[in-house]
Parts: C-alpha cells; sequence; structure tokens
C-alpha cells in the first residue's frame, strides 16, 4: 500500500506559475499527475518512472509544465509556467507498482491516489 500526499494548488493568474508535489510513503514504479475539470474526465498530465527517470509530458501542456522527481524524498514536483483558464482543474497524483499499471491514458489501471489538490487559474 502506498499512500500519496499532494501539496502546491492554489490560485494563480494568467500567465502565472505554481508547483505542485506530491509525496509518496513507499516505493513505486511510476508516480503522475491527472487533472480533472468539473464535467470532464479525468486526464494525464505528466508521468515519471522513478527507476530510470523517463518522462511524459501530456501535448496540451508540453513547453508549459515540468516534471521531476527527487528519489531520496520520493516526491514528484509539477512545475508548471504560462498557465492557462484551461489548465484549472483538481490535479490528482497517481502511483503504480508494476509496469502495466502505469500510463497517461489509463488512469483506471493506477492503484494509488492523492486527495487531490484544487488549481484554479483566472484573468
Amino acid at each position: 500500500q502506498v499512500q500519496l500526499v499532494e501539496s502546491g494548488g492554489g490560485s494563480v493568474q494568467t500567465g502565472g506559475s505554481l508547483r505542485l508535489q506530491c509525496t509518496a510513503s513507499g516505493r513505486t514504479y511510476c508516480m503522475s499527475f491527472f487533472r480533472q475539470a468539473p464535467d470532464q474526465e479525468r486526464k494525464g498530465v505528466a508521468i515519471i518512472y522513478t527507476a530510470g527517470g523517463t518522462t511524459y509530458i501530456a501535448d496540451s501542456v508540453k513547453g508549459r509544465f515540468t516534471v521531476s522527481l527527487d528519489n531520496t524524498k520520493k516526491t514528484l514536483y509539477l512545475q508548471m509556467h504560462s498557465m492557462e483558464s484551461g489548465d484549472s482543474g483538481m490535479y490528482y497524483c497517481a502511483a503504480a507498482l508494476t509496469q502495466p499499471e502505469c500510463g497517461l491514458q489509463r488512469p483506471s489501471r493506477l492503484p494509488y491516489w492523492g486527495q487531490g489538490t484544487q488549481v484554479t487559474v483566472s484573468s
């Protein structure tokens, strides 16, 4: 069992920046961030494979968001720049212990989820 604790959400103006972080209670195979706007499905934002450090960023945020991992702290960071209103939503951290469970396209396969943190971008 892995517990995930997120922090760093809040309100920001268009063009601003925020950094989210997610700390895991144990070792993971991958850690990721998803986001969900009201009445929309949960969508993958970024994922990192903890052993090798390979990352994938969703096309919708590529060039604006970066993801990094501090393995010693088991903490995932999502740095968000040039934020837009479409970035608003609840951001969730998710993790898995095996490769088949990992992926940005299939959130239902990831077994461990954080409580979520709200991000609001306003003009």
